[in-house]
């Protein structure tokens, strides 16, 4: 039986012009694939699917694509081909996937800097704990993959589209499974477990781009940036390892972020944004922890669902405890974690201070999603205002990137050194840890820590350096 899901927008379809389909937008994630449809108006619309192959059918009604660019997709390995053509005073496209995959769709209405749009999710199905995703999943239920005898259609243009792509090992974090599902820590500090974990978090992604440049540049691209580089920083630690929570340019939900990080065993979670506001002439960079307020809605939104009763918590399990324990439990884990946070949060400040204007001083509390987990602490970084033309400019240079990830990354290590973890560390680290670097000549010190984002006064300690003086041919121990 055909799956219909047909919506119809609050005008009359008939002796209304047709609505043109501007462009198609993909943005291939590790877990699923989103396309959106940029339309010039409000639309009616009709989606089904079709198998042997399997295929899903998407029917914009009183919509023509007139662009003369055609439609081209991404290399995705979900989507094998695209074909459309007019139909019926509407337009047919035509997906051909490569696995039964699960079907999300809305029409949004404008919202700067977008028109309208329709945008369909193809997800891949939830896995059971534990299970390894493959590159085939089972079909879903019965009642969404019985096939259809779709009318005869008319011949259909073919895109643009590269042979699919064999899928790569993903570099962000695939999660199967939820929150619910994962492991209690360990009662053992986590760097002696498999090292300090961090998880970075680039905020916005694929068609959420963020704050936009005077210049043009997206935050989406320049925090993913620095994020890369803050990974790289932190991976060169002994002890310490780094996780993204995306690693290329697609969108992962508020909620989503938090459960990665959580899955991950994360000893602290760092959101990397770039502000923006209406007056150019602001900058500088801003720390952010979660407000009290914040902390509260969230505590009593966790204690009022049940599907998180078997959640944990600072490695206790909050099922089958009666509700007042269930709440000092929260509270106590909550408290902890925030108390970290503005710890964490003040030692990056104080190192971003150090190479660039701050636009607050203090540390700033607010109810960001990200920041609510109540067993992680978390802190969100404001690396520049992407609005002020010169730090859009400099957020555009690797090497100013570059500082920025160094700052963030020295507030995390002094704040992890300061509670014990130093020791831990160097036990484990080789006695060759860190890099060495001969130098060439013209090379100067601080043009070496630049390369390597370490502050030259770390680099002098590290070979009982006097002056900032370095000779061509000198062994450096870079930390």
């Amino acid at each position: 039986m055909r799956i219909l899901i047909f919506l119809l927008v609050m005008f009359s379809v008939a002796g209304v012009s047709a609505t043109e389909l501007l462009t198609l937008r993909t943005w291939p994630a590790p877990d699923r694939t989103r396309l959106v449809f940029d339309l010039s108006g409000p639309a009616a619309f009709e989606i089904f699917r079709v198998h042997g192959p399997d295929r899903l059918v998407i029917d914009l009604l009183q919509t023509a694509h007139t662009n003369a660019l055609p439609l081209v997709l991404r290399p995705d390995s979900r989507i094998r081909s695209l074909r459309y053509a007019a139909r019926d005073q509407g337009l047919r496209i035509v997906l051909e996937l490569t696995q039964p995959l699960v079907i999300r769709q809305a029409l949004l209405p404008p919202t700067a800097p977008y028109g309208h749009r329709l945008v369909v999710d193809l997800l891949e199905p939830e896995l059971p704990p534990g299970a390894p995703r493959v590159a085939r999943v089972p079909a879903p239920a019965p009642a969404e993959t019985q096939q259809t005898q779709p009318q005869p259609e008319r011949p259909l243009v073919a895109a643009s589209t590269p042979p699919p792509a064999v899928a790569a090992p993903a570099a962000a974090l695939v999660v199967a499974g939820t929150a619910a599902t994962a492991a209690p820590k360990s009662s053992l500090p986590a760097w002696r477990r498999d090292g300090v974990v961090v998880v970075i978090d680039p905020g916005h992604g694929g068609d959420d781009v963020g704050a936009i440049g005077a210049g043009g540049s997206h935050e989406k691209d320049v925090v993913l940036a620095v994020a890369r580089e803050l990974k790289t920083l932190i991976d060169r630690q002994p002890g310490m390892r780094a996780v993204l929570t995306r690693d290329g340019d697609y969108y992962i939900g508020l909620r989503e972020r938090m459960t990665r990080a959580r899955a991950k065993g994360a000893d602290l979670f760092v959101s990397i944004h770039a502000d923006a506001f209406r007056d150019r002439r602001v900058r500088g960079s801003s720390v952010f922890v979660l407000s009290r307020t914040g902390a509260s809605s969230e505590a009593a939104r966790w204690l009022a669902e049940q599907e998180n009763a078997a959640d944990f918590v600072g490695g206790l399990t909050l099922d089958g405890k009666d509700a007042q324990l269930k709440s000092v439990l929260l509270d106590l884990s909550q408290t902890a974690s925030l108390a970290a946070s503005l710890e964490v949060a003040g030692s990056v400040l104080n190192a971003l201070g150090q190479i660039g204007p701050l636009h607050y001083r203090q540390i700033q509390q607010a109810g960001f999603m990200v920041l609510k987990s109540p067993d992680i602490p978390s802190l969100l970084v404001e690396t520049a205002y992407i609005s002020n033309p010169e730090e859009e400019g400099r957020l555009g240079n690797r090497a100013f990137r570059l500082k920025l990830a160094g700052a963030i990354r020295d507030g995390i290590m002094s704040y992890f050194d300061e509670h014990g973890v130093t020791a831990e560390r160097s036990a484990q680290a080789p006695s060759d840890a860190g890099h060495q670097h001969w130098v060439n000549p013209g090379e100067t010190l601080s043009g070496i820590a630049l390369h390597y984002a370490v502050s030259p006064e770390r680099i002098r300690l590290a070979n009982n350096l006097d002056t900032d003086t370095v000779r061509a041919g000198e062994l450096l121990h870079i930390p």
